[in-house]
C-alpha cells in the first residue's frame, strides 16, 4: 500500500493539502515502511502561489481550482494524510478510491504513517477554514 503525506518541505507535514510543496509517498508492506519517494506539488494553484486561499464557494468551482493534476500524481496511493484540506479535495480523492485522512497530530511524516499503519493515528476535525 502507498500512503502519501502532504508536506511543506519533504520533512514537515503541511497544514493544508493543496498548499503543500510536495507529497512524501511511503510504501508499506506487511506493516513496515519499505520505501519513500518525494513528489513535488506543481498541480494546485495554491502551491504555485496563484490563489490567496480567501475565496468563496463559487470561486472554488473555477477550472483553476480543479484537482485533476494532483489526483493523477497520487493515482497509485490508497491513503493521503494531511493536517487539513477542503471538502472538494476530500470528495475528489474519495471518488478515485483514495482515502483522505486529516490528522490532529503534528509530527514527522514517517511517524504519522507508522501511527496510521498501527491504527493509533489521532484524526482531526476535517476541512480548512478557507474552504468553509
Amino acid at each position: 500500500m502507498k500512503i502519501a503525506v502532504a508536506a511543506l518541505d519533504g520533512w514537515t507535514v503541511s497544514p493544508h493539502f493543496g498548499r503543500s510543496a510536495c507529497f512524501i509517498v511511503f510504501e508499506e508492506k506487511e506493516g513496515k515502511i519499505v520505501g519513500r519517494e518525494v513528489r513535488d506539488n506543481t498541480y494546485t494553484p495554491h502551491a504555485r502561489g496563484e490563489c490567496s486561499g480567501e475565496h468563496d464557494s463559487a470561486s472554488q468551482h473555477e477550472p483553476s481550482h480543479g484537482h485533476a493534476g494532483i489526483l493523477a500524481a497520487l493515482h497509485d496511493c490508497e491513503v493521503v494524510l494531511c493536517r487539513g484540506m477542503g471538502w472538494r479535495a476530500a470528495e475528489d480523492l474519495g471518488g478515485r478510491g483514495i482515502k483522505a485522512v486529516v490528522t490532529a497530530t503534528e509530527g514527522a511524516p514517517e511517524e504519522l504513517v507508522k501511527a496510521f499503519i498501527s491504527g493509533s493515528l489521532a484524526t482531526g476535525p476535517g476541512y480548512c477554514r478557507c474552504h468553509g
